[in-house]
């Protein structure tokens, strides 16, 4: 705004002078100066020369024609009338496109007549084309993301027009990428950084100025790096920082390049600063490439410490003896030994469950026995009987025939004998009482009962690793525990030793209880 308001004046200027100054020429007995006759004559090209010859009236040949000091510089006029001008680039920028510039002209005659005239010339922007000088070499390393940004020292608008960077890309190698900026990225793959070894690229780009399009070619020179710099080192994951547990496996990947070229890559290893950290443990699975895989193990950290911190230095070589090298720091905390403990856990879970079953194969076995007895008990009862009998004065015992059957003597008692014939029942005189067998049947069942079913819940309930891991895993072995030691089991009056009995193993265990795992 305060551009147009500047040019707005300096045309309000421009024309006030030139009435001015025409008033005053034709006011000194008829003389003037005569400027072309053209339209648009005074409209002019920055950069492109102009030139008009000025003529005044009176023709004399004594007239002299000059100018008034004004800007710009550059005016050519000679005495004769013979102006040039060429306007330079800078007098109008890209935003204005167009700017005026008042010229006073002077004639004077031999008889002292003088007149100035002035004339506004119309200067318009001319655009060009940006500019590109020879740039430096970009040098490429292998494998690694090389950048190069055009400068702009090397590439610019003289104008000032904003520029963009077009690739071409019947040119462009593959991998490449040229920005609208001027931003080349490229990461050469080993047979395009060897290629560049005889042949260096040349790549060309086109460099257009906003908003006119024009465009100018530049050329890019890409080469092998001329430096002997030593390798690099990659490690995925990226950290530099690890913390692993004891039983936890760390595994490291190491990519390995030279920009001088893979093939010039010698040998890679590490140094750490614990030796229990096995040198196999890097594994070469190419020449570039390497894994580390390492688990500590569970006395790797002592009880006391709680920690370890190790440190692992990675270093890789070239044929020139360059040596590159990363650090990591392992932090290895301590780590109960699960494996070890599900094993004693399991080893609980499987001696009580087959105390339970022994026990309770142990009750089947009472309670057949306890079953026989009561059924012989019941027997004694109905056809056992004794005769009891109390001998007075017995004068004597003879043999007495039979008359039915001769064959057939009995003895008789004879004189004055008292015979007392008294039935008693069996069960109460020898064997044991039916009633204390049945009150041992009850309580067999009823621990027998119990045993069943809390081992059924303690099986079931722990039969995966993860159970045996919680802390209700004791609780619950005590409370098993008080069932398989009933205090009424002494009743029973069962056998501490029995001569003869299998050994009670897990496959008996698994028909007693079916939730019963055999597997740790």
């Amino acid at each position: 705004m305060q551009t147009k308001i500047q040019t707005l004046k300096k045309l309000r200027y421009g024309f006030i002078l030139l009435i001015l100054f025409s008033c005053c020429a034709y006011g000194q007995n008829g003389h003037d100066i005569i400027f072309p006759n053209l339209t648009g004559w005074n409209t002019l090209q920055e950069g492109k020369e102009f030139s008009f010859r000025l003529t005044a009236y009176p023709d004399n040949p004594s007239v002299t024609f000059s100018i008034i000091d004004t800007e710009p510089s550059g005016f050519q006029l000679d005495s004769a009338g013979n102006f040039t001008w060429t306007p330079s680039f800078d007098l109008v920028n890209r935003v204005e496109l167009t700017k005026e510039f008042p010229v006073i002209f002077q004639a004077l005659w031999a008889d002292g007549n003088r007149i100035r005239q002035t004339v506004v010339f119309k200067v318009q922007h001319t655009n060009r084309a940006p500019h590109v000088d020879e740039l430096p070499v970009f040098y490429v390393k292998q494998s690694t993301r090389n950048t190069y940004q055009v400068a702009s020292d090397y590439v610019f608008d003289p104008d000032g027009d904003p520029i963009v960077f077009k690739p071409n890309l019947s040119q462009l190698p593959e991998g490449m990428t040229l920005s609208s900026q001027g931003l080349i990225s490229w990461t050469p793959s080993r047979n395009q950084f060897n290629a560049l070894r005889n042949n260096p690229l040349i790549l060309e780009f086109v460099v257009q100025d906003q908003p006119f399009k024009e465009e100018t070619i530049g050329k890019l020179r890409i080469a092998q790096t001329q430096l002997d710099l030593p390798p690099e080192i990659l490690i995925v994951p990226g950290d530099s920082i690890f913390s692993i547990k004891e039983d936890e496996t760390l595994n490291l990947k190491l990519y390995i390049s030279d920009p001088n070229g893979d093939d010039n890559v010698r040998s890679a290893g590490f140094i750490a600063s614990d030796n229990r950290v096995p040198q196999s443990a890097l594994k070469e699975n190419t020449p570039l490439q390497y894994e580390f895989i390492w688990e500590p193990g569970y006395d790797f950290v002592d009880d006391v410490k709680k920690k370890q911190q190790v440190e692992l230095t990675f270093f890789a070589l070239d044929n020139s003896a360059n040596r590159v090298q990363r650090k990591i720091i392992i932090t290895v905390n301590d780590t109960e030994n699960l494996a070890l403990k599900d094993d004693l856990q399991y080893q609980k879970y499987q001696a009580n469950l087959l105390a339970a079953g022994e026990l309770l194969r142990t009750l089947d076995e009472n309670q057949k026995k306890l079953n026989d007895e009561y059924k012989r008990a019941r027997k004694g009862k109905r056809k056992r009987s004794m005769v009891n009998a109390s001998l007075g004065a017995v004068t004597g015992l003879s043999p007495t025939l039979l008359e039915t059957d001769q064959s057939k003597i009995v003895s008789t008692v004879g004189g004055t004998t008292v015979l007392t014939l008294n039935t008693l029942e069996a069960t109460e005189v020898i064997g044991k009482s039916k009633d204390d067998i049945m009150d041992k049947i009850k309580i067999n069942v009823d621990i027998r009962n119990k045993v069943q079913s809390a081992g059924d819940e303690f099986a079931r309930k722990y039969a995966s690793k993860t159970a045996r891991r919680s802390l209700d895993f004791e609780k619950d072995i005590d409370k098993l525990r008080l069932v398989l030691n009933d205090q009424r089991i002494v009743l029973l009056e069962l056998d501490a030793y029995k001569k003869g009995s299998s050994q009670f193993t897990s496959k008996d265990a698994k028909r007693y209880f079916p939730d019963f795992t055999e597997e740790n």
